[in-house]
């Protein structure tokens, strides 16, 4: 009996989880400013799958560092617009016409950004499609390596506030 209400509790958090996820985007984007965004940041720069966009503010001129889900095409970044294409950050980075992102442990200078929808998430593995159509994100950042710089120097190089 106990082990029935075990299992149906865990397929109840399993189903509920990224139904919440779907409709509250707004709460768990409070709740990754203040928590998840100061953990991620200390290790989303190095591994695969995650970077750490570097943008400067538009009316405040500070610079923030903001983990990220992306993934390299050719000379471009994708980068998932998990909050939607209104989040601070993507307003940022589309009124300075680029940014740095750190990934994998090497610092990138990004140029020309592009606001894309894509409701199939093709370019991206199997379970991040899965977690990103849990989550409603269709929309996502393009950006190119810039042609002058490209990768600039380790991750190290850059410090500021995690946003």
């Amino acid at each position: 009996m106990w082990l029935f209400v075990f299992l149906s509790a865990v397929v109840a958090l399993l189903i509920a989880a990224p139904l919440l996820l779907r409709f509250r985007p707004r709460w768990v984007a409070a709740f990754n400013l203040e928590i998840t965004n100061r953990i991620t940041g200390h290790f989303a720069g190095r591994l695969p799958g995650f970077g750490i966009v570097i943008h400067r503010g538009r009316t405040s001129g500070k610079v923030y560092r903001t983990p990220v889900n992306v993934f390299r095409v050719h000379q471009q970044f994708l980068i998932a617009l998990t909050y939607g294409r209104e989040s601070q950050w993507v307003r940022n980075v589309l009124a300075a016409g680029g940014c740095q992102l750190v990934t994998r442990g090497k610092l990138y200078n990004l140029v020309a950004p592009m606001i894309v929808h894509d409701h199939s998430r093709r370019h991206f593995p199997w379970f991040v499609r899965l977690v990103l159509w849990a989550i409603a994100a269709e929309d996502f950042m393009r950006i190119s390596v810039s042609p002058a710089q490209g990768l600039v120097e380790s991750s190290r190089a850059s410090r500021g506030k995690i946003a």
